[in-house]
Parts: C-alpha cells; structure tokens; sequence
C-alpha cells in the first residue's frame, strides 16, 4: 500500500473518532471527534449511523486535502449489527446493546443458545449478546428477516458503505456474540438457529483488504479511486493487536474506556467462569484469547462528574490510611461483582475532591486486578487509555498484582493498533522491556487497603 498516512475510523461506545496515523511511526497526527449519541427511537434506542457518516465522509475530505490518505481502516465497539437489504441500506436501525428490549425474550433465546464450552461467551443482560439482539429484533418484527439478505458486524458496516463489499470480521464475531466458535474458527451452531446462516456475511480477517472505495465515496471525498479499505476490527483487539507485534509473552493488555478489558496472552491455564463475566476474545490474528471486562469507564464518570480532579500522594495517603473504599459495583449489571450493590466503608469523600479521586482510582484497579486473576494473568500488565493517566489506579493496580505496570502514552490504542493492520504486522521492532516494579512509598499501604476490601467483598 502507498501513502504515508492511515484514516482510521474509530467508533467507540461513549465517541465517534477520525484519525489520521502516521504510517512510519504510528502516530495520531490529526482527530476529529463527536458524541455517539443515543436516539430514542421508534422503535428502540438506536445509534445515530447517519451523523456518524457525515461526520466520517466530511472527516476524510478535510484530512485527505491536508495531509494525503493512503488507505482506511475501521475499528468499532462490539454488540453491534447492522441488517442490510438486498438494495444496501438497513433493514432495521442498528440497535444499542445498552437496551433492555432483548431482555424480555430471554428464556426463549437461552432455550437456542450453545454453551460457553462452544463459544466462550458467556450469557449477558441487554444486548450485550449480539445472538440476543438479533432474537429479539425478529421477535418484535416478525417480517424483519426476509427483509435482511446481509447481516454485517458493526467495524464492517462502516466498511460496506465505503466499498459495497458484506463482510464480518473474526474478533467482532469473537465477542460475546454466541455467534462464533473461538475454537475452531468457524460460526456456532447459533446463525443456523436463527435462520441466518445464509445471510451473515462471511468472516474475514481484519487485515484483509476487502476492495477500494465506490466512486461516489471518491468524488464525495477526493479520495483516489483506488483508496484500498480493510476489513476493520474490535476495539479491544485493536488495541492487543500493537503488542503482539511488539512484545514476547507472557503479558496481559487493560485496554480501558467505557468498558474496562483484561485479555491475558501466554498466561497461566484457568477455567473461565461465564458467571463472572469472563469471555473468551478473539485477537486480529483469529486467535482464542482469555479476557474479562466490566463497565469501569462507565463507573469512573459516574461516581466522578464534572471535571477530573487529580489526588496527589497525601490525598492518596489518606484514604489509604483511613480504610475509605468503595465495594462493587456501580454499574450492577456486569462485571465480576455482577448483581452486588455498592456501598462505601468510611466516610464517603465528597464529589470534586482528591480523596474522592484516589478512593475512586483505588476501586477500579481492585476490580481490574480481580479480572487479571480470573484469566490467569502473568508478567507486566499495559494499560490503555484514559486510566494510564489514572496516579491511584497505576499505583494501586501495580502494588496489587506484583506486577509491572506500564502506562502507555497515547489516549487510546484503538488507532495505533487499527492502522497497524494498514503497517506491515510484525515488521516494527519495537520490543520494549518491562521495566522493574517500583517501590513506591505507597506499596505497603496499598497491599493492606486491597487485603481488606477482598475481605469485605467476600463477606457480602
């Protein structure tokens, strides 16, 4: 592929991205961003597809006229699907996984469902299933169906209106879709039960070149005709995916947003417990990945609005010494502490204040570090995203797991690891070695704190 910049479509849960990535070094050199912003339907909650994609379309004509784009590739949220007609458009509006609807025909669908021994999913509320989305949405439709000829993952919607090619993408279909079979590569017993095994598109890898963009895409841009597109990826594998390439196992990868991932590579052999909201991902490289996640970006902004507040060591110090702590779970309906309802022991710090912010920093890493230890988590943990800026939650999730902690510089990995799908995978060396675990004056501290937060857990 020419060209020494990558657009990179990144559509989150919480934001919608366009980047442009520095092909040499992989760096964001320009980014656009907007809400993604619920509509309320008829006839769901649904996610506003249509201003994403003027957003995305006036997005590449400016950065393509400023910096020259040589290709494009997609990452995007999981639980999302979009059913497509035999003339492209949707059949039915891209439903929000956060809905409730799919709830209401639960028993039915888990009477279809295949085990977690086949697909490594385990059985989530709402949407968060995208086998139960689709059950529901031909429940409450019944004519839905044969209106479908196409069903594509979320990254590779995107992809399809760029190119006119169906697809879907093996870590879209990985996660926690009841779709796909992590195990044998192939789809689940499921898409025949639901009647789609002739409709959903065919699995590609992310990397795969799936065709250029349409002619009306190049004169509505100025992009070249010959714009190569790739297939596109998950979110969370986007961000795995640059520490592949890049370092030797064993290590483990927090990719952190609304939702707080754990994926462990090369770790210790353990039997996952779907009950605990462990899953079983699946990287760019259609590899079976053990993970557990739960809606930690979701609790930060909701126990901490308004503007972020650092805590300083003294801050941290107090709420340390004191025993404030914060017991799961805030968002009740995932996670390893699944159904639990929070309650704080001590005083509860006031909103807008540092010991707020260290108490809040402190519950998200005993959370994460929870995770690590349900997947079999060993050598340095990476951190992406908004919490490497997190001093508690580094601090905490360091003295917690015996492990090194690396924070990495860029807001996000999605883009750095999506246009590594454009790069040449696993030319980079870029091997950087763990560095060795600080002492930290906190450490004795934070290792008394977690010991008895486990406890009150436990005792719950």
């Amino acid at each position: 592929m020419t060209g020494a910049h990558v657009a990179v479509i990144d559509i989150g849960k919480t934001n919608a991205k366009l980047a442009v990535v520095r092909r040499s070094d992989l760096s964001e050199i320009a980014v656009v961003t907007r809400p993604n912003t619920v509509l309320p339907g008829p006839p769901y909650p649904h996610f506003d597809v249509d201003g994403h994609w003027e957003f995305i379309l006036d997005g590449l004509t400016r950065f393509h006229a400023e910096h020259g784009l040589g290709a494009i590739t997609i990452t995007a949220h999981g639980a999302a699907a979009a059913l497509l007609t035999k003339d492209d458009s949707l059949a039915a509006p891209v439903l929000d996984y956060e809905h409730t609807g799919p709830d209401s025909s639960a028993k039915e669908y888990d009477a279809l469902r295949p085990p977690f021994s086949e697909t490594g999913s385990p059985r989530l509320s709402m949407g968060l299933n995208l086998g139960a989305q689709l059950h529901w949405q031909f429940l409450i439709d019944p004519a839905l169906l044969d209106r479908v000829a196409h069903v594509v993952t979320y990254p590779q919607f995107w992809t399809h209106r760029l190119t006119g090619v169906a697809a879907t993408d093996v870590t879209s279909l990985g996660c926690h879709t009841d779709l796909w079979n992590p195990y044998e590569g192939r789809f689940s017993a499921l898409p025949e039960s639901l009647g789609i095994a002739d409709k959903i598109a065919p699995p590609r890898m992310p990397g795969d070149v799936l065709g250029t963009v349409t002619a009306e895409i190049a004169r509505r841009t100025g992009l070249s005709a010959d714009t190569p597109v790739l297939c596109g990826i998950h979110d969370s594998n986007a961000s795995l995916l640059s520490h592949l390439v890049t370092r030797k196992p064993p290590f483990s990868v927090v990719s952190t947003g609304t939702w707080v991932i754990a994926m462990a590579v090369g770790g210790k052999s353990v039997t996952l417990d779907p009950a605990r909201d462990t899953l079983v991902n699946v990287n760019a490289f259609g590899d079976a990945v053990p993970s557990a996640r739960f809606m930690g970006g979701r609790e930060h902004d909701l126990l901490l609005p308004g503007p972020s507040v650092d805590a300083d060591e003294a801050e941290m110090r107090e709420i340390l010494t004191h025993r404030r702590m914060l017991l799961p779970a805030i968002v009740p309906e995932t996670g390893p502490f699944a159904g639990m309802t929070m309650r704080w022991i001590g005083d509860e710090p006031p909103v807008g204040s540092g010991q707020r912010s260290a108490a809040v920093g402190f519950y998200l890493a005993l959370v994460t570090a929870h995770c690590l230890d349900l997947i079999g988590h060993v050598g340095p943990v990476i951190v992406e995203g908004p919490f490497a800026r997190n001093k508690p939650y580094l601090t905490m999730l360091e003295a917690v797991t015996a492990s090194s902690v690396i924070p990495t510089a860029s807001t996000t990995g999605t883009s750095e690891g999506a246009a590594l799908l454009v790069a040449a995978q696993g030319s980079q060396e870029r091997e950087i070695p763990a560095r060795p675990i600080r002492e930290d004056p906190l450490k004795g501290l934070c290792i008394g704190y977690a010991s008895e937060w486990n406890a009150a857990v436990k005792a719950i």
